[in-house]
């Protein structure tokens, strides 16, 4: 499992709404967001590269960026990695949490719901 930082996370939605994209596509789409300045995202991208999450072509101008990691697949371990570390893998107890404090709005829980009457 990859461990996906939050700053890494803004990157990764990037790419996965869209890729490949360059350096300078995700600087300016994440400058007003974040104000991380072109020399951030390198070092963001050469970390994610070694992590194996992402890699580049040479472009004709510049490098294009796409993911190597599935977005479910991401997902799924981001999950599975929160649930275990704060509520000790227990999705029932993260549920009731968010139900007692008052975290989820009606259309989440008639979301809910309708998800838990189709699962059973």
């Amino acid at each position: 499992m990859v461990k996906i930082s939050d700053a890494e996370w803004k990157i990764m939605n990037l790419l996965w709404e869209e890729e490949p994209k360059t350096i300078m596509q995700i600087t300016k789409e994440l400058k007003d967001i974040t104000g991380w300045s072109k020399h951030t995202i390198i070092t963001y991208l050469k970390r994610m590269e070694a992590k194996g999450i992402i890699y580049h072509e040479e472009g004709d101008k510049a490098k294009l960026y796409y993911t190597c990691l599935d977005r479910g697949v991401a997902v799924l371990q981001e999950k599975e990695s929160f649930l275990s570390k704060v509520f000790k893998g227990n999705a029932g107890l993260m549920i009731s949490t968010m139900v007692e404090q008052n975290e989820l709005s009606n259309q989440d829980i008639d979301q809910l719901i309708e998800l838990l009457k189709s699962k059973k």
